[in-house]
């Protein structure tokens, strides 16, 4: 098994219970990491064997842009939809942090990580 990794992928969004989050947004971060079988893909050297990247950084900004008031909801949200876009994806671990959260102190980032495996019942 490989594992393929995006680290810390940015986005400008607007995430948050709060209203000025909504309204400001704030900078977020994503590194997903997917396992898969790449042996073809080794043996091979084609893209058509493996995960495209640029197909998934492209999931998780369009998951990015549609807004949530919990992070564990987007964190779940962007699982999902990887999960199901593309089977050959056995297991997913995904963080995603808010920089500089609004809790009335210097805090660097909030995080949720979340891990799926993918089996028959993703829909």
């Amino acid at each position: 098994m490989t594992t393929i990794t995006l680290e810390n992928m940015e986005f400008h969004a607007y995430h948050g219970c709060l209203e000025h989050e909504k309204q400001l947004g704030n900078t977020f971060l994503v590194t997903v990491a997917m396992e898969l079988d790449t042996t073809e893909a080794a043996k091979t050297d084609k893209l058509s064997n493996t995960l495209n990247y640029q197909l998934i950084y492209d999931i998780v900004k369009e998951q990015m842009n549609i807004r949530a008031n919990l992070l564990e909801h987007l964190a779940q949200r962007i699982t999902d939809t990887l999960l199901h876009r593309f089977p050959e994806i056995l297991s997913i671990q995904l963080k995603l942090s808010k920089l500089n959260p609004p809790l009335g102190g210097k805090v660097n980032s909030v995080s949720v990580e979340t891990t799926k495996k993918n089996n028959a019942d993703n829909t």
